[in-house]
């Protein structure tokens, strides 16, 4: 398989649309139309972890964090560690993939693997994105409707939550009156024409509108179909902003931070909340501070999230217990369900593709302890 194969079904999960936009996810360094032979996974890119792949012959590496974030002014390979890395991957034929901050947004993303790590239960995001649907609605004769809604599904329409193919059909009168120019389906130019029709109603995710509105154009039967396209301000039930859950039972206050030290790690910093009783844990993997807000108001006993600031901590001190459990810390279970969902996509090619998980840690942060 090439790599466009492999980013495809990626982004099926996490499109690049969904991310923050001064983000760069995406191809990063290569070409996608090499074959694949052997994948590398990490949260960052790092010599060491290029090394790795080059050793264990993985000719395309997937990381979290994107290589080239800011734009780059030069290049060069002497001094620049970024530079020195593109380098060394050009010269080795490896492409470079990343995805970031669409991942952060996605389901079963970075914040739900955080939210699983600690066994949590019921887990839902925290603040669901919103704005980022459409509703198609069209109209089309009944024997031609099952063709034309397979193709809208296909396209990525009616996708809500947990449910595929979901839509909403009425039947009713159709009437009009082609010109002399046209070619109708159903019944003669200039001459007044009454059609037994479906209006078939689907929502979609704005990134999927282009590809939807093609699909119409070919499958339906018209010569110039009508439909309407409404922009919502509907939440997106597939994408939003960290994650919420509930532990299986409750916990002691210090209790559960033994519990965060276990599934975790325990160089983190926290300040005490409004209780001894931890029930309902919300979580950002990364950089989670502007969401304190929603896991107060959603009545979550903790929120761990990393890149904590001081004045946070004073914002949440006495409302909730507020953990910074580190960057790499809550984000780096994501790369386990990356490959879980690779090895599923790539079980049938032959010869096999190979999934690693780079083992090392590429965290720049280290603790002093005495």
């Amino acid at each position: 398989m090439k790599g466009n194969g492999i980013i495809t079904y990626l982004e099926n999960w996490s499109p690049k649309a969904i991310a923050w936009q001064k983000d760069n996810v995406g191809l990063q360094v290569g070409s996608a139309e090499e074959e694949v032979q052997g994948i590398l996974l990490c949260l960052e890119l790092t010599e060491s972890a290029l090394k790795e792949a080059i050793k264990k012959r993985c000719n395309f590496i997937i990381t979290h964090h994107p290589l080239i974030f800011q734009p780059i002014k030069s290049l060069n390979f002497t001094q620049d560690k970024t530079s020195k890395l593109i380098q060394e991957l050009i010269k080795n034929n490896i492409t470079l993939y990343s995805a970031h901050t669409n991942l952060d947004f996605t389901k079963d993303g970075v914040s739900y693997q955080l939210a699983k790590a600690l066994s949590l239960t019921k887990i839902k995001f925290l603040k669901n994105l919103d704005s980022n649907q459409f509703k198609l609605v069209t109209f089309v004769p009944k024997e031609n409707l099952l063709k034309l809604s397979n193709a809208l599904f296909e396209a990525g329409a009616g996708k809500i939550g947990e449910y595929n193919k979901c839509s909403y059909r009425l039947e009713g009168k159709g009437t009009f009156e082609g010109s002399e120019n046209s070619q109708p389906v159903i019944g003669s130019a200039m001459k007044f024409e009454e059609v037994d029709e479906v209006r078939l109603e689907m929502i979609l995710d704005q990134w999927n509108l282009r590809n939807v509105i093609t699909a119409l154009l070919k499958n339906h039967p018209y010569e110039e179909p009508a439909y309407d396209v409404y922009p919502l301000a509907n939440e997106n039930l597939n994408y939003g902003m960290g994650a919420i859950g509930e532990l299986e039972n409750e916990m002691e206050y210090k209790s559960f931070l033994k519990y965060v030290e276990e599934k975790i790690g325990g160089n983190f910093r926290f300040c005490k909340g409004n209780g001894d009783k931890i029930k309902t844990v919300a979580v950002c993997g990364g950089s989670g501070s502007d969401l304190l807000s929603a896991a107060i108001s959603k009545e979550a006993d903790a929120f761990i999230a990393a890149d904590v600031k001081y004045h946070t901590f004073h914002d949440a001190e006495d409302k909730i217990l507020l953990i910074d459990a580190g960057h790499y810390e809550t984000e780096i279970f994501i790369l386990y369900k990356i490959k879980d969902k690779l090895d599923r996509f790539l079980q049938t090619e032959k010869p096999r593709i190979k999934t690693v998980i780079f083992k090392r840690t590429t965290n720049p942060v280290h603790f002093y302890k005495n």
